[in-house]
């Protein structure tokens, strides 16, 4: 359990992640002495200035939410296998990236007056003049983070287990994160299981379409990663979080054709997150 200071975290909605933590091996020369350089930064510290520097972005005099460094930043994890293998893992946080998709999809769900008040065209086409054309391309192929707000997607649940790694972090009282750590071999495991399940006994359920994509992307990165559902604020809403156990009963119980199961866990874990949905809505 560590000790957090989560005062730029606090000010933005709560947001969750799905991250992919690769060995590093898995990336180019240039990248591991990256990954090995930024990777030194305590962790804690790193999602600190990440969230401060996007309360910065976000209230400038002139709207303009792009980031403006290009440099680079790598997560680290340091893992132990079963036998005392100690093996350290990295993820780049690709902001400028994961900046730019979230910007295309604002494009497509907002009214046009009100996106170029938020992400305006000029600010739009300097980040664009800013952008290493070649780093974008390589982050698009292996993007290692998937974010969200307000909310955790359940397909991202059943990647992990009740029994995985777990790491909590706090600030006095309160909760900043609760990170769920598995194996990405195991984790893709689980999603393929999920979806043949669903696909048999529940093909119209848009579950099974998300099991799809994160199969797909799972299977880009190096079998020997590590997966990590961050959650994030949401960890104050619901932590200690029975979804993924609820989850993992639905689908057996769906395998075994008991739909009375299959409902229960179901009501269990929509009930969990109603509050989370109207906390949301509220916002």
């Amino acid at each position: 359990m560590a000790q957090a200071s989560g005062a730029g975290r606090r000010a933005l909605p709560p947001s969750s992640y799905l991250r992919v933590f690769e060995p590093l091996h898995a990336f180019s020369d240039a990248d591991q002495l990256l990954a090995v350089a930024t990777g030194r930064m305590n962790r804690e510290a790193l999602e600190e200035a990440r969230a401060t520097a996007a309360l910065r972005r976000l209230t400038r005099p002139l709207s303009d939410p792009f980031p403006h460094e290009q440099d680079e930043v790598f997560r680290r994890l340091v893992t132990t296998g079963w036998d005392g293998t100690v093996t350290t893992m990295y993820c780049p946080d690709q902001l400028s990236t994961r900046t730019i998709l979230a910007s295309e999809q604002l494009d497509g769900s907002m009214r046009p007056a009100l996106l170029e008040l938020l992400v305006p065209s000029a600010a739009r086409a300097a980040n664009a003049a800013r952008v290493d054309q070649q780093r974008f391309t390589e982050d698009i192929a292996r993007l290692h983070t998937r974010s969200a707000t307000w909310g955790i997607p359940f397909g991202w649940l059943i990647l992990v287990h009740e029994d995985d790694e777990v790491e909590i972090i706090e600030n006095g009282h309160d909760l900043l994160a609760g990170r769920i750590y598995a194996p990405l071999h195991q984790a893709l495991d689980r999603v393929r299981y999920a979806a043949a399940t669903l696909a048999i006994h529940a093909p119209e359920m848009d579950l099974l379409d998300e099991l799809a994509t994160l199969s797909e992307w799972l299977q880009l990165f190096d079998n020997e990663s590590v997966i990590e559902l961050d959650y994030g604020l949401i960890a104050a809403l619901v932590w200690p979080d029975e979804s993924p156990h609820d989850l993992r009963l639905g689908i057996e119980s769906l395998a075994e054709s008991d739909m009375t199961g299959a409902a229960a866990s179901y009501r269990r874990l929509s009930n969990r997150w109603l509050a989370v949905r109207q906390l949301a809505r509220a916002n």
